[in-house]
């Protein structure tokens, strides 16, 4: 028995089955393409590292929506990252060696003033946003639900102590030291109010 031929369907006036060619689209070759994409953020590199010609990774994102939706997404998860290392720079510098000439070295941190100024740049919308008085009715409609969700926490944790009480009268009538308990409860209410 041979060995099994791949075909592929060409189009053209009229469509027939061909020998898949090695430049031929496949789902393993946009996984490869994609994951380096993602890794990278750079097209020529995942067509390289992947095997796939350039003119073919543009034609297939023309033609397929899903394998262009990847792409984006790919694309998405790059910047990420490289903004994550950019911002990580900026934040901690570089470390660099310095050779002297006796051969001796030093190390020092290096920061870069254009990356440091182009992320304020950057973010400067959302820090303003972030650094503005809120107005008022904010202000009124945040306390509000403060006060609201204090009280509840309030209600659950004296629900939670009476219940605590509760189970230790039952234990203690059992034994009973029912007084006892109930008085060291009273001494316990008592120590909670002068907080």
């Amino acid at each position: 028995m041979g060995r099994k031929r791949e075909l592929t369907l060409v189009g053209g006036r009229e469509r027939k089955l061909r020998k898949r060619a090695v430049r031929d689209w496949s789902a393993a070759k946009a996984r490869a393409f994609l994951g380096v994409l993602a890794e990278t953020c750079n097209v020529s590199e995942a067509c390289r590292r992947s095997g796939v010609p350039m003119t073919v990774a543009y034609r297939q994102r023309k033609l397929d929506a899903g394998f262009r939706a990847s792409w984006i997404e790919a694309i998405g998860v790059a910047y990420s990252r490289l903004e994550l290392i950019l911002l990580e720079r900026a934040f901690s510098g570089v470390e660099r060696v310095i050779r002297h000439k006796d051969g001796s070295e030093s190390r020092m941190r290096e920061y870069s003033d254009a990356l440091g100024l182009k992320l304020l740049q950057m973010h400067q919308p959302t820090a303003a946003e972030a650094n503005a008085d809120l107005p008022p009715e904010d202000v009124d409609e945040i306390r509000e639900r403060l006060v609201r969700k204090l009280q509840r926490l309030k209600k659950r944790n004296e629900q939670e102590q009476e219940a605590e009480r509760a189970q230790l009268r039952s234990a203690a009538r059992g034994n009973g030291d029912a007084v006892r308990c109930d008085a060291g409860a009273a001494a316990q209410d008592h120590q909670g109010d002068d907080d």
